[in-house]
């Protein structure tokens, strides 16, 4: 390890790109970590992306302790067996065994990053959608002009749209490739992301796709079609309607619902359950519920505060909502959607089907047997009686 350390004090500098620590000895730890150099507010640091338990947690080290960041770098390499990283010029790759005997392969880039590489948060970034040749529904909706480019009121509605198909782009590789694409979006308003889920799936991924948007505003569900019909865009079509009572399909690939307010989540989030669907992409809104139910005695300090409560109640709403999709057999991440200065509503429920495998049967059993458990403890413990839960007994 010794050779090891060496090699990250000599190419740890200035050309430092990116560093994945992957492949863990064992499980219940961290299952990867990412490493890169971020600009924050004028000041470099060494960020660290910690994946665990399908969460992500974030450690910012001053560019100016670097030997801190190598010392956590060889202590990683006792639970994880690869350890691969980029400078400007090269790649490397570490192969550490159980005896911590390391193998070590260095090559040039085949691609090289200019000077004055720029950093993370002070970088323009390269967004699926891009600036400077016109997309339509973009034109037509108002945020780019006629010659491509981004109206300046709107750019955060440009990274917002381009947020959301990362997370598409994320999980694409779930969706099937031999029929075509159902996708649903509760909630779909004035359908910015709708439009965008089709311009990216169909037109420039190819996917042979039918994407409904459902909205109770008719004259937002009027316009809507109006677009899709200039657009040339077939098989998007917009219904009026109501979340609880529509049963247009019997099975969905995607579940969309962004801001429905309240228990409205709660039956797009059902209805996926109900329809198989592989993938569910939730950003909730306006959870009111659980503030008018929870009362915990041990918890009053915070509760007796109704912002505070508001807030708590909004959290404890969507880890419960986590939950029971878990018990639903899908993989569930809570993500952040877009930064909080733009939006308080930044959490993102990505939910995606497991792939169950009869020789995992008992072992997948326990898991749920211990999450419904949990569930129970905090739902219990929180005096909670949720809509999602009675919907999918």
């Amino acid at each position: 390890m010794e050779k090891v350390k060496s090699l990250l004090e000599e190419t740890i500098d200035q050309q430092f790109r990116q560093m994945i620590i992957s492949n863990p000895r064992r499980k219940g730890g961290n299952t990867k970590v990412k490493i890169r150099p971020v600009l924050i507010k004028g000041t470099m640091f060494y960020q660290e992306e910690q994946y665990r338990d399908h969460q992500v947690f974030h450690n910012n080290i001053p560019w100016a302790q670097k030997k801190i960041l190598i010392n956590r770098i060889i202590e990683y390499m006792q639970e994880f067996k690869q350890l691969e990283w980029k400078t400007q010029q090269e790649q490397f790759t570490v192969l550490v065994n159980r005896r911590q005997q390391a193998s070590i392969k260095r090559r040039q880039q085949t691609e090289t990053q200019s000077e004055g590489m720029e950093y993370a948060h002070n970088r323009k970034k390269k967004y699926i959608l891009q600036e400077g040749s016109p997309i339509d529904f973009l034109v037509e909706l108002g945020v780019m002009s006629k010659e491509g480019n981004v109206i300046k009121t709107r750019y955060d509605k440009f990274r917002q749209i381009n947020r959301f198909l990362e997370f598409i782009d994320d999980v694409e590789e779930h969706f099937p490739k031999n029929h075509q694409l159902t996708i649903i979006d509760f909630g779909c308003g004035k359908s910015y992301l709708t439009f965008a889920i089709y311009y990216y799936l169909h037109i420039l991924k190819k996917y042979d796709v039918r994407i409904i948007g459902l909205d109770l505003k008719q004259e937002v569900i009027r316009n809507c079609t109006k677009l899709a019909q200039k657009l040339g865009y077939e098989h998007l079509e917009f219904l009026h309607g109501d979340i609880a009572e529509y049963e247009g399909v019997v099975k969905a690939d995607l579940v969309v619902t962004l801001h429905a307010c309240d228990t409205a989540t709660d039956y797009a989030l059902a209805k996926a359950v109900k329809w198989n669907a592989g993938v569910i992409l939730s950003v909730p809104c306006c959870q009111h519920e659980l503030n008018r139910q929870m009362y915990a005695e041990v918890l009053e300090p915070m509760f007796r505060y109704g912002l505070i409560k508001e807030r708590a109640a909004a959290l404890f709403t969507d880890a419960l909502r986590a939950e029971l999709l878990e018990q639903q057999g899908y993989q569930v991440q809570i993500l952040e959607f877009i930064d909080m200065e733009h939006t308080p509503k930044n959490i993102l429920l990505r939910a995606v089907q497991k792939k169950s495998r009869q020789s995992q049967i008992p072992a997948k059993m326990q898991r749920q047997e211990n999450g419904i458990e949990r569930y129970r403890k905090c739902r219990d413990f929180l005096g909670a009686d949720p809509t999602l839960e009675k919907l999918l007994r």
